[in-house]
């Protein structure tokens, strides 16, 4: 996107990068399509917020700086309010523009008088259009916001209806598992805002890949990098054969991020003591094959578990290193190939929830499930670990926050199984 701010060799610079010095080089720019200039925080001003902030998201995103003159572009610091910017213009936002647009805004501070700045706000195109202030749709005509003709409007509805297909289209996997009837979490989580068309340069492609590769080793795990031609794909080392399923997570260059997670299977001996343990009366496998193939699957609680949260603890550091926020993500999950797959614990807790419940299992043919997208302001707390795992149990059936208690005793149970379990 573009940023009327760079670096000293020409590089654009993002919003939380700006610094005050760099806004004397607003000097020499004209407001235009994608930049405005305000001198003041004045209520007139605060009255036309919403305006010109949806009429950027309705067209290509852009920069609102206030306390810069609208003439001359010299600065006319604002002062430091009691409350932050952000919230008031986040609350003009959600209380005169439907739907509420993607926004972020800074207070840069003057070095010589921390009370008195200027205002960022930096406006991302908007990714589900129209977005309606106050009644009317306004987009950006030259440097002034005007209302929508026909022929826009038909095309910002459209513009939504790609995106929903664009995201649609992202939710499958496209990570190579060799077995195909290999049972699988997967995790998609699409990065808004940014559009297919942007590729990233050679040297964002290495920060990336570096930040996913810290991620991995400050979790503990070693990676394996293979390059894709729009993505790149980090995999837990397995032996040399690729029939053995591996965790994955498959970095695009937008930062949309993809992860597979098979389910670790129970093997002939602990197959016996499963059946046992759960008072099953099933053929016994001959090999571990056997397991995986006719009759029942069963896979360990303690090991998958650990092998999902982990995987998906991966992706919130990634998403801390980078600076990211999690509200600019939509994300599914799918459960693929896990249908009719039993849980298995030894914990003593489970074994006597089964006596009276019967065996946990994913009772639910292979499904994709419906795209969230975080910035609705019901997910500001969102984390992939805890996320992932939630969706686990559930697939398992046995829902976080229960009413009954056993079933959160049980949750608490397997969660402490699986902390311990071997990675």
């Amino acid at each position: 996107m573009f940023s009327p701010i760079h670096d000293d060799q020409g590089h654009p610079k993002g919003l939380a990068d700006i610094a005050f010095a760099d806004l004397s080089q607003l000097r020499d720019l004209d407001e235009g399509y994608a930049l405005e200039f305000k001198r003041n925080f004045s209520p007139t001003v605060q009255k036309k917020l919403p305006k010109i902030i949806a009429s950027f998201a309705n067209s290509a995103g852009g920069w609102l700086f206030i306390g810069i003159a609208d003439d001359d572009h010299t600065l006319c610091p604002v002062p430091r309010l009691a409350a932050d910017y952000s919230q008031i213009i986040g609350e003009l936002c959600r209380r005169h523009i439907t739907p509420t647009p993607r926004f972020d805004a800074r207070f840069i501070a003057d070095p010589d008088n921390p009370d008195l700045g200027v205002v960022v706000i930096q406006v991302l195109e908007g990714d589900f259009p129209p977005y309606i202030a106050d009644g009317v749709v306004d987009v950006r005509e030259g440097s002034t916001s005007g209302p929508a003709a026909s022929a826009a409007l038909v095309e910002l509805y459209g513009k939504a209806t790609r995106r929903k297909l664009e995201v649609a289209d992202f939710c499958r996997r496209t990570v190579f598992y060799a077995a195909p009837q290999t049972p699988l979490f997967n995790l998609y989580m699409f990065r808004m805002g940014r559009r297919v068309t942007e590729a990233p340069s050679r040297d964002e492609v290495m920060q990336h890949a570096q930040a996913m590769g810290e991620a991995f080793r400050r979790q503990g795990l070693a990676c394996r990098t293979h390059h894709a031609h729009d993505s790149l794909i980090f995999s837990v080392p397995t032996r040399d054969d690729p029939r053995i399923p591996h965790s994955a997570i498959e970095l695009f260059g937008d930062e949309s991020i993809k992860l597979s997670v098979p389910a670790v299977l129970v093997g002939p001996g602990d197959y016996e003591r499963a059946v046992d343990g759960l008072g099953l009366t099933v053929a016994r496998p001959d090999s571990t094959e056997d397991t995986s193939r006719g009759g029942l699957r069963i896979m360990s609680a303690a090991d998958t578990l650990a092998r999902v949260t982990q995987m998906a603890a991966i992706l919130d550091r990634y998403v801390r290193e980078r600076g990211l926020t999690w509200r600019q993500y939509a994300v599914a999950y799918e459960l693929e190939n896990l249908a009719g797959v039993i849980l298995w614990s030894d914990e003593p807790l489970y074994l006597s929830y089964v006596r009276e419940r019967g065996p946990l299992f994913c009772a639910t043919t292979d499904c994709l499930s419906r795209v969230r997208y975080l910035d609705d302001g019901a997910h500001d707390s969102f984390r992939a670990r805890q996320f992932a795992g939630s969706h686990f149990f559930e697939a398992c059936g046995l829902p976080l926050g229960s009413p009954d208690p056993r079933d959160n005793d049980l949750v608490d149970t397997l969660l402490r199984g699986a902390h311990g379990a071997s990675r």
